[in-house]
């Protein structure tokens, strides 16, 4: 099975605020941004499950004009936010990676 890394054309992270990342998946076109969706990979349970935290927490958004899915995930250095003692990754640019090991079935 593929990953998500393997199908989209842009995988990235970079900071939305001091206490949130957002992670952005863009696809070349729209059969494979529709492959993702309808796969159901990208859920909040799932998410939240790869970046230890609350579901609920967890905002997933597609943009189907752009064939783009951005996600949202509370910052996981706690309460200290971007920049703070002990914050390894002060921009969120090098967040992406677990989200990329996810697999998408094949279409039947």
């Amino acid at each position: 099975m593929p990953t998500l890394q393997q199908l989209a054309s842009v995988l990235r992270s970079k900071n939305a605020g001091p206490f949130q990342i957002t992670l952005d998946v863009l696809f070349a076109d729209g059969a494979t941004w529709q492959r993702v969706l309808d796969a159901g990979v990208l859920t909040p349970q799932a998410v939240a499950a790869l970046y230890g935290v609350d579901a609920a927490q967890v905002s997933i958004i597609p943009f189907g004009r752009v064939h783009a899915i951005k996600v949202t995930v509370p910052r996981t250095t706690g309460s200290r936010g971007s920049g703070s003692a002990f914050d390894r990754d002060v921009y969120g640019a090098q967040q992406h990676g677990l989200l990329g090991g996810i697999e998408c079935a094949d279409p039947p």
